[in-house]
């Protein structure tokens, strides 16, 4: 069975920066036709749950304190490609600043999105991992249909 890297949030992990999650129900349906291989990149830097929020400016991540927080993002990036180098997709959460895929917050922390990749989604792309977010699971589902 093909290996699909799915944000953990997506899964229902309480793994966001505020201790929630972004369960999406129609994940369900990649259940059977993939083996998912959960990922939260920020968690593998070694950032806590809950945490500061963070976004990206000018390829530098801040958290909501102004501390740069890229390093962290960098080191979980890395482990979750290491979890992803067979895999030929991923499900990413778009607009966070690990796992956006097209829309990434700008670093102001005034809810603005910017286009633009999030630091898991780039070193992915980089390696050839074909990018969904939790919004084209059915644009998934026909590329493997």
């Amino acid at each position: 069975m093909e290996k699909l890297i799915v944000s953990a949030c997506l899964l229902g992990k309480n793994c966001k920066y505020n201790g929630k999650n972004n369960y999406v129900d129609k994940i369900e349906l990649l259940k059977d036709k993939f083996e998912i291989i959960p990922i939260c990149p920020e968690v593998f830097g070694g950032l806590g749950i809950p945490r500061l929020k963070s976004e990206i400016n000018k390829d530098i991540v801040i958290n909501e304190k102004g501390l740069d927080v890229t390093k962290y993002f960098i080191l979980g990036a890395n482990k979750a490609l290491e979890l992803a180098k067979d895999s030929k997709y991923a499900l990413l959460k778009d607009g966070s600043p690990s796992c956006g895929s097209s829309m990434i917050y700008d670093g102001t922390f005034t809810k603005t999105k910017i286009n633009g990749l999030g630091i898991t989604a780039k070193i992915f792309k980089d390696n050839s991992i074909i990018i969904f977010n939790e919004n084209e699971i059915e644009k998934l589902l026909d590329v493997i249909l």
